[in-house]
């Protein structure tokens, strides 16, 4: 039996999914209750507490409980788009970024790290990041003294131009990232398309293999003298700011339903 298990999508990105494909589904939009027992996956059905099988699984979305599903598809085992290990390697901001700095060429820029209730000073412009939220939240600029709420990632600010590398299957993009202040995103209104720098784009492609992701989005400062700088790495990037991207995304899902589970 054949049955695909969606997370996360927007209803929009899964019926144009499901439109060109011949399956059968089960949808959530939010994170479902789930059972892994004897290698098989079950999960809940939808607007029903009991669950049922699946043979495959798409995931889609960031929430702030997820980290644990990702394990449980990991320890299943079974087929999963993207790959729940590289998910789950990603999930937590901090600990991704140590590992992609492993990897990265652009690895030089400075940082610290200060725990909760403990203060960083400075007479320098940093920036804090706290969380596990992407968009440009839960960031600030300070010049002074830190005192972290929460355990904080402290890095030396960089002016310069904010881009993104964005690779969907192995089609590769690079946006420049706008805001309304220093904070830079691709949700913004100006943000846009950008001839793609060779440099970049290697050095996405070689964390996206270190993950084992099949998408992912890099964010860079390059600063003001052209040096780049590996911010963050972003296993489940935006698909929705740009048309071109959001079609990729639908193409590769529905190749990759054709492949694993219409041809199996």
């Amino acid at each position: 039996m054949q049955k695909v298990l969606f997370v996360g999508l927007e209803e929009e990105e899964f019926r144009a999914i499901t439109a060109r494909t011949n399956i059968r589904t089960v949808f959530h939009s939010s994170l479902p209750g789930v059972r892994v027992y004897d290698g098989t996956l079950w999960a809940e059905r939808e607007h029903l507490a009991a669950m049922t099988q699946v043979s495959h699984v798409i995931f889609h979305g960031i929430f702030a409980d997820d980290l644990d599903l990702m394990a449980a598809l990991a320890l299943w085992g079974g087929p999963c788009l993207p790959n729940p290990r590289g998910m789950m390697d990603c999930r937590l901001k901090l600990p991704c970024l140590v590992r992609a700095l492993e990897v990265s060429r652009f690895d030089g820029l400075p940082r610290g790290y200060v725990s909760t209730n403990a203060f960083f000073p400075t007479d320098e412009v940093r920036v804090a990041k706290w969380g596990n939220w992407h968009c440009g939240e839960n960031k600030a600029r300070f010049d002074s003294l830190w005192s972290a709420q929460e355990p904080t990632l402290i890095e030396d600010f960089i002016p310069g131009q904010s881009v993104r590398v964005m690779m969907v299957g192995e089609q590769v993009w690079q946006m420049h990232l706008e805001g309304d202040d220093w904070r830079k995103s691709i949700h913004h209104g100006e943000s846009r398309f950008m001839e793609p720098d060779s440099a970049l784009v290697e050095d996405t492609k070689a964390i996206k293999a270190h993950f084992g992701l099949e998408l992912i989005a890099n964010d860079y400062i390059i600063g003001k003298d052209g040096t780049p700088y590996l911010l963050e790495v972003n296993h489940i990037p935006s698909i929705t700011c740009f048309p071109q991207v959001r079609q990729a995304y639908i193409d590769m899902v529905v190749e990759w339903i054709k492949v694993r589970v219409e041809g199996a």
